[in-house]
């Protein structure tokens, strides 16, 4: 059956696209821990994308997006801000991490994937809002076709046949067709109900298993993908075949099929690849990574060429692909690295030139670890709390405890590597290792986490170093 959301969830999902700046960081905020500057930058950044779309088209195509370099070390928030950016903005967003891409000419990933892959994302988006707009009519068409399949239509009468009852003259195909649609109306309603559901019902499913080809080409293997794609059908024909299934099941199966013949897959393609032209989001990760002249050895000397086939894409060309051409000119980059060896000077100028805001995020103190610990709204403890009452199993923290817990993860961060709040994950598995395990047999009680507790399960590991590195 298809899904609705609630009139107060799409009026929600329209207002984001108004939302203020100061209304995008208090958004950023219930998910991220401090940070102000950088969710100051991004909150800016979409609000002028905004009021990009509202200028005439001739000043709009001479505004550029400001890009942005969030620098900070790893652990500190710069993926879950772009992450929570992307669900604000409503627009087709794509992560990618920079150090996946390979100079051209080397065996790897070309980095017009970048543009490949966000017109696919949006194509989803797109297709998804179309299947809410025809979900009801695919409903009731797979119900008629289902209808069909349960009570085959009768066969037209050769000619009118006529019976005399007690003087009145009856038509026998009318009261045939009258008779059959009685049944066929009590079959939608025991359908509707469910009672159905059990009943074993054949229908005609598409075959979606192509024969295996292996073709040697110097073209790239995401462009092979895309021609593939399209040939395949087309060579070897839409082929269907008989398949037994519950009523349930091919209910399904059938309003999928029916969405899909619904769905104008050429509107969904123009649209698509509109709102990636002016609204596209483009997270590339690690791109400290690429950050080096040449003058490298080895593989290293490939950097600089990474940055060089970026840089177009950063600063407006025109890509080829499955869906026709799509101009990156107003796609906004924002671009993230620790640069713990390298600095964002190494990256090559004109590629700094294309990332005109830097960002940088502070690393975290013991107060951001309890903060980050109670204050989102997916927060680890409401996450483990949760986890362990599907067991039954009420768990609470003491404010001591979740102290002890901050101290821990930042002294284990000094002493070791600093990786942020992400050491807050591996502390607590340690501190409720046991609890974990024996939930079960827990089932009922409820168990308060205090200062000692964490105490007890932690000191002796962060006292060995040697011991820490490894399970800390």
């Amino acid at each position: 059956m298809a899904i609705y959301l609630p009139s107060s969830a799409e009026e929600e999902q329209l207002m984001l696209d108004e939302l203020t700046p100061r209304e995008i960081v208090a958004e950023l905020d219930k998910y991220v821990v401090g940070q102000n500057d950088a969710k100051r930058a991004v909150a800016i950044a979409l609000r002028n994308r905004m009021r990009r779309q509202k200028l005439t088209p001739e000043l709009a195509e001479e505004i550029i997006p400001k890009n942005i370099i969030m620098i900070g070390p790893t652990g500190v928030g710069k993926t879950e801000i772009a992450r929570r950016l992307a669900k604000l903005a409503n627009s087709p967003f794509l992560k990618v991490e920079a150090s996946k891409f390979t100079e051209v000419g080397y065996v790897g990933r070309d980095v017009e994937s970048i543009v490949r892959d966000l017109v696919e994302i949006a194509i989803d988006n797109v297709r998804e809002e179309k299947l809410e707009d025809v979900a009801d009519k695919a409903e009731l068409n797979a119900e008629e076709r289902l209808l069909d399949i349960l009570l085959p239509p009768s066969p037209a009468p050769r000619a009118a046949e006529t019976s005399s009852a007690g003087g009145v003259v009856i038509d026998g195909s009318t009261a045939l067709m009258e008779s059959s649609n009685r049944t066929r109306e009590k079959l939608r309603q025991q359908l509707r109900e469910g009672k159905l559901d059990e009943r074993m019902v054949e229908i005609d499913v598409r075959e979606r298993n192509f024969p295996s080809i292996e073709i040697l080409s110097n073209q790239g293997v995401e462009e092979m993908d895309v021609n593939l794609k399209d040939m395949l059908p087309n060579i070897f024909g839409q082929r269907t075949k008989k398949r037994k299934m519950k009523v349930n099941e091919a209910f399904e199966y059938l309003i999928q099929e029916e969405e899909q013949r619904l769905i104008d897959m050429e509107q969904v393609t123009r649209m698509a690849i509109d709102r990636v032209e002016n609204s596209g989001i483009v997270f590339l990760d690690e791109i400290d990574k690429i950050a080096g002249r040449e003058g490298g050895h080895g593989p290293d000397v490939s950097r600089e060429g990474v940055q060089r086939d970026i840089l177009p894409i950063v600063e407006g060309t025109t890509v080829n692909t499955r869906y026709g051409m799509v101009r990156t000119d107003h796609i906004l980059f924002v671009a993230a690295g620790a640069f713990h060896v390298s600095k964002p000077s190494d990256l090559i100028p004109e590629l700094q030139g294309r990332f005109p805001i830097r960002v940088e995020l502070q690393s975290l103190t013991m107060e951001d670890f309890v903060r980050i610990l109670t204050e989102p709204k997916s927060s680890l403890v409401k996450q483990y709390t949760a986890l362990l009452e599907t067991e039954g199993v009420k768990l609470e923290f003491t404010s001591e405890a979740l102290g002890e817990i901050a101290r821990f993860a930042f002294r284990v961060n000094e002493s070791t590597e600093n990786i942020g709040a992400r050491r807050l994950h591996t502390i607590m598995e340690r501190v409720l290792d046991e609890l974990s395990f024996d939930a079960p047999e827990k089932k009922g009680q409820q168990v308060t986490v205090d200062g000692d507790y964490v105490r007890k399960m932690l000191t002796d590991i962060v006292k060995d170093q040697d011991l820490s590195r490894y399970i800390l």
